[in-house]
């Protein structure tokens, strides 16, 4: 017990603050890339319930343009990550529905699992996921739909930004890999 303890105190160090500029650029990508979603979003479908804009997208946000050469904000991560686990939620609501809590726990660790075997761990992707269980009646009529959209179209659009954004300034380059 007292090894378990033990791991839990931590040994490493915290991470060095960032420039002034690695902020703003991370503050002007998250800003285009969430609101080029809920713009297209807002123009296209429906101008009152941004159902394009998943929360998941919110943590994909830091990822892509707060943490760009993390291996999780990478696109074969981003969209690898949203789209498994958007498939893995509405396949898990369609069996599981009618146990809510079940099918939550189902779609969440089941992408985890699809994601770690793909090489696409996304952190944001187990939301995704999740959302597809919980997300009401306008997100379960969609079925599969919702992994063409709000899914793999956010997350596209959101690496269309990260690519521009993260490439502008000299002391980022994006992505670090794409396979």
């Amino acid at each position: 017990m007292n090894n378990f303890l033990q791991k839990m105190r931590g040994n490493g160090q915290s991470p060095p603050g960032v420039s002034f500029a690695e902020v703003c650029w991370s503050w002007i990508g998250s800003f285009l890339g969430i609101a080029a979603v809920a713009l297209l979003h807002y123009k296209l479908l429906d101008q009152h319930g941004l159902m394009l804009l998943l929360g998941s997208f919110g943590a994909s946000a830091v990822l892509i343009y707060g943490a760009v050469r993390s291996p999780l904000a990478q696109p074969r991560n981003l969209l690898g990550g949203h789209i498994l686990s958007a498939i893995i939620g509405v396949t898990a609501f369609q069996w599981l529905g009618s146990y809510p809590w079940l099918a939550a726990a189902v779609a969440v660790s089941t992408a985890i699992a699809l994601m770690h075997l793909t090489k696409t761990l996304h952190p944001p992707g187990g939301a995704t996921a999740l959302i597809a269980v919980i997300g009401g009646e306008s997100v379960h009529n969609l079925g599969y739909l919702y992994v063409v959209m709000p899914a793999a179209l956010g997350a596209c659009v959101m690496l269309a930004i990260a690519l521009i954004v993260n490439n502008i300034p000299k002391t980022r380059k994006y992505p670090e890999f794409w396979l």
